[in-house]
């Protein structure tokens, strides 16, 4: 039997790919869609298989497979990204965009095959599907790729294949297959464009900023490796183990990504770190600002655990204190966006780098603070923190951040997009921070009319609409750079759909919901 909130989502996500080939048809648009029609039969394939528990490994199992969703992100956002630079007359990002929405259909088509290939009979009609898609796909990067771009593609199938085989079996239970599309995905593009830009510095294309997110993902992914692998043979949880951690953690920062980061950007990367941060006075004003905020949100997860008695050990908190921490990172994030976007580009990448650093120190109990993170985190866990890491607060941030993070500057004269482009980096802010802040608080208290087979409601769902129209308003009014072009009518479809996806999907909205709202925007 079809689950009805799968095909409900799957609809919203066919609208929304349709919408944007509406506008954007050409060559690719013929594999976008190939691709979602085979993702959506593959998608149920895996759905049979992490019931029957014959995936081959152990992933999240309180949502779907996410398979459709996941797998049209990164070919939309190339595709978008291809036409945006097309029209600026940026033929080099054009290219990038090509090879992004390649990458992407391949990756997305893979994971569809490994689900296939285990599925016990064979499914004749997904193998027939999923051959004419990938024959499509073939066809086209033949047709449209160099030899070069072609062996770029390459080496980033073969970085996920290896990434996903130890990743996945090193972390049981922490993504959907979806989720692991998108996640080892990203940072195998990540890593393959750190090795390109290494080997090519003499060409002295790119922004420091752009390096310094690079080495930033691609060090802190490295280090988890490292120390997972270490602690195998050793007890993570001594003395000595956290003082060895300590150690290599300054010996692997300062002697392998500090250099690396060196290379890059020809100057010494604290130096230039530190000037960049304190370069004008509004940057000292939002560091202030930012560290007390941050200070603020520290206080709330103290504030929280304090209440908590001895006999309510199993005490959670609720869905409205949780969003207390989506308030905090849109006071974050909107003083940043509307005054100093570089900045905001680069303090994103140190909050990342910590908090990936911090979830190292509570996951391996490093002492003197990993056991009373355990202890703090504990209280705020939900049924999507059910692996042995806790990625909540981490998604939260890469939702607000990678809008910021692939807006096409290069792209984007003046600084900004055009129509409902220029809301582009707004993105998060408008779909997690305020779309589905709304919808969790109102719908939780207020809500009455369940959406069909979920437990989201159709209030939630109407308020996130109207909260954003609202926020959209706010920000022609407070950011004078954004200039919407009358494209209003683009910019209701675009958050109503969005919308409609949060109530549907059981993958990890905050991460998934600023993404779709991008490439509405961008296209």
């Amino acid at each position: 039997m079809l689950n009805k909130p799968v095909l409900a989502e799957s609809l919203v996500v066919f609208i929304i790919v349709l919408c944007v080939h509406a506008v954007v048809w050409d060559r690719y648009s013929w594999c976008a869609v190939a691709l979602a029609v085979q993702a959506f039969y593959a998608q149920f394939k895996w759905d049979r298989l992490l019931q029957l528990g014959g995936a081959v490994f152990q992933f999240r199992t309180a949502a779907n497979s996410g398979l459709l969703p996941a797998s049209m992100v990164i070919p939309l956002l190339g595709i978008a990204m291809k036409e945006r630079c097309r029209s600026a007359g940026i033929v080099y990002f054009e290219r990038f965009g090509i090879v992004v929405a390649s990458t992407g259909m391949l990756v997305a088509l893979f994971l569809s095959v490994i689900a296939v290939g285990v599925t016990k009979p064979v499914p004749t009609n997904t193998c027939i599907l999923t051959g004419i898609a990938g024959s499509i796909i073939i066809y086209t990067m033949k047709h449209s790729l160099t030899v070069s771009e072609v062996i770029e593609v390459l080496e980033v199938l073969l970085i996920f294949v290896y990434l996903s085989m130890i990743l996945l079996y090193l972390l049981p239970r922490c993504f959907t297959p979806g989720e692991a599309l998108l996640v080892l995905g990203g940072i195998s593009f990540v890593l393959n464009q750190l090795i390109k830009r290494s080997l090519n510095t003499v060409e002295g294309r790119g922004d420091p900023i752009d390096f310094f997110l690079l080495v930033a993902v691609v060090g802190v992914v490295l280090l988890g490796l490292f120390f997972t692998v270490l602690f195998i043979f050793m007890d993570s949880g001594t003395w000595i183990s956290s003082l060895f951690f300590h150690m290599m953690t300054a010996v692997l920062g300062l002697g392998v990504i500090m250099p690396w980061l060196y290379r890059l950007i020809q100057r010494n990367p604290l130096f230039w770190l530190l000037q960049f941060l304190f370069q004008t006075q509004t940057r000292v004003y939002l560091v202030v600002y930012w560290t007390f905020l941050a200070a603020s949100a520290c206080g709330v997860v103290f504030y929280q655990n304090t209440k908590r008695s001895s006999e309510s050990k199993k005490h959670q908190a609720s869905t409205i204190t949780r969003k207390y921490f989506h308030f905090i990172v849109v006071a974050t994030y909107v003083p940043g966006l509307i005054y100093d976007r570089q900045l905001l580009y680069v303090a994103a990448v140190l909050c990342l780098a910590v908090f990936i650093f911090l979830e190292y120190v509570r996951y391996f109990r490093i002492k003197p603070v990993g056991q009373t993170l355990r202890h703090l985190l504990s209280l705020f866990l939900d049924e999507r923190d059910s692996g042995p890491l806790i990625l909540t607060h981490i998604y939260l941030l890469l939702g607000m951040s990678l809008p910021v993070w692939l807006f096409p500057r290069s792209c984007a004269p003046k600084g900004t997009l055009s129509g409902a482009g220029a809301l582009v980096p707004y993105s998060g802010v408008l779909a997690v921070g305020v779309g589905d802040t709304m919808a969790s608080v109102f719908g939780s208290t207020m809500g009455e009319i369940k959406w069909p087979g979920t437990k989201k409601t159709v209030e939630g769902t109407m308020t996130a609409i109207f909260a954003q129209i609202i926020a959209v308003a706010l920000i022609l009014i407070f950011d004078s750079s954004v200039d919407l072009n009358a494209s209003y009518a683009w910019i209701l479809a675009s958050v109503g759909l969005v919308s409609l996806l949060e109530a549907y999907t059981t993958q990890i909205d905050n991460l998934l919901l600023p993404l779709y709202l991008q490439i509405m925007f961008m296209t």
